[in-house]
C-alpha cells in the first residue's frame, strides 16, 4: 500500500510539472517576448517601414525560446553537436526541450528507486538509465529517419534524372522531388532548393544537405554533383548509376540483415536476461540478492560479471554486424 501511495505521489510531482511547463509555453508563445518581436515585425512590414537592422537571408536555429536561455546554452562547449543530432532526428525539439527531458527522466528514475528500497548503486544506475532515455529516443528517431531517407533516396534521384532530361536545371529538378516525394527526403531537398535562392552557392548548399542527412549513399550523389560541376560530365547518366548502385547495396543490406535476425535476437536475449532476473530475484526475496552489494565478495562478482557482459556483448556486436 506505501509503494501505492508514493507511486501516487511521484505521478502527481510529474503531472504538476507538466502542467506548469505547457501554462508557460502557452504564455510565451502569446505574450512572451519572442511574440512581441514578430509582433512589431508584422507592423512594420504592413506599414513598410524599417527599422535598420541587419537582416540575414539564412534562418537561425534557436536552442532555447527565450533570447536569454539561448544564449546561456551557447556557452556550453559543443553544445552544436547536440543541436545538429536533433536535427537530423526530424523531431521538433530544441535544445532546451531536450535537457528539460533529460532532467525530468532522471529525477523521476532516481525518485523510483529510491521509493523501492533500491542500494545506491542501484539508484545511481536506474537515475542513469532514466535520463538517458530521451537520448536514446532520438538515437533511434535520427536511425528511423536516416534509413527512411536511404530507401528514398534512388526515386528521387530516377525523378532528379527525368526531370534533367526533360530539360530542367539542377535547381527545378531538386524543387521537383521536394515537390512530388514523401518525407523526409522531400523537406531536405526542399530546404536544399531554398538555400539555392536565398543565394547560397551550390557547393555550400550540398554540403548542408550532407550534414542534416548523414548518409553514405547521400554523400556519393554530392560528390559526384560537385565533380561533374567542375570537371563535366554527363549528369543524368550520373544519376541513373548512383541510384542503381543505391539499389544494389540497399538489396545486400536486406539480405544480410534477415541473415543475421537470429544472431541480433539472441544477442538482446542474453544482454536483458540477467537484468531481468536479478530484478525480479530482489523484488522475491531481497535479503538473498543483498549479499551481492553488502559483501565485498559479491561486490567482486557483480563487477566481474558486468565485464564478462561488455566484452561478450561487444564480440557479439562484431559478429552480427555486417558493413556493406
Amino acid at each position: 500500500m506505501d509503494y501505492i501511495y508514493y507511486l501516487f505521489v511521484v505521478l502527481a510531482f510529474i503531472a504538476v510539472v507538466l502542467f506548469l511547463e505547457g501554462a508557460y509555453l502557452a504564455w510565451n508563445a502569446y505574450k512572451g517576448p519572442e511574440a512581441k518581436r514578430i509582433e512589431r515585425r508584422l507592423r512594420a512590414m504592413s506599414a513598410e517601414a524599417h527599422e535598420g537592422e541587419n537582416l540575414s537571408i539564412v534562418k537561425k536555429r534557436l536552442l532555447a525560446e527565450t533570447p536569454e536561455l539561448d544564449r546561456l546554452l551557447l556557452e556550453i562547449p559543443r553544445i552544436h553537436h547536440l543541436d545538429r543530432l536533433l536535427l537530423q532526428s526530424g523531431l521538433t525539439l530544441n535544445v532546451a526541450g531536450f535537457l528539460r527531458f533529460t532532467f525530468m527522466g532522471a529525477l523521476a528514475g532516481f525518485i523510483l528507486a529510491t521509493v523501492f528500497g533500491l542500494p545506491l548503486l542501484a539508484v545511481i544506475a536506474a537515475t542513469v538509465a532514466a535520463g538517458g532515455l530521451p537520448l536514446y529516443y532520438v538515437l533511434k528517431a535520427k536511425h528511423k529517419r536516416l534509413a527512411t531517407f536511404e530507401q528514398q533516396l534512388p526515386d528521387a534521384l530516377d525523378l532528379m534524372g527525368r526531370a534533367l532530361r526533360a530539360g530542367h536545371a539542377f535547381p527545378s529538378a531538386l524543387k521537383m522531388v521536394g515537390d512530388e516525394m514523401p518525407e523526409p527526403v522531400a523537406g531536405e531537398f526542399r530546404t536544399t532548393f531554398d538555400e539555392l535562392n536565398y543565394g547560397i552557392g551550390l557547393q555550400d548548399a550540398l554540403q548542408n544537405l550532407a550534414v542534416r542527412a548523414p548518409s553514405d549513399d547521400l554523400r556519393y550523389f554530392v560528390i559526384a554533383v560537385l565533380i561533374q560541376r567542375e570537371t563535366g560530365g554527363n549528369l543524368t547518366e550520373l544519376l541513373d548509376s548512383i541510384s542503381k548502385l543505391i539499389r544494389a547495396r540497399l538489396n545486400l543490406m536486406g539480405t544480410i540483415q534477415v541473415l543475421s535476425a537470429e544472431g541480433r535476437l539472441s544477442a538482446w536475449i542474453l544482454g536483458i536476461l540477467p537484468f531481468v532476473m536479478a530484478f525480479y530475484m530482489n523484488m522475491a526475496n531481497p535479503k538473498l540478492m543483498s549479499l551481492l552489494w553488502t559483501d565485498p565478495v559479491g561486490l567482486k562478482l557483480v563487477w566481474g560479471m558486468l565485464v564478462i557482459m561488455l566484452i561478450g556483448a561487444y564480440w557479439m556486436r562484431r559478429v552480427i554486424r555486417i558493413h556493406v
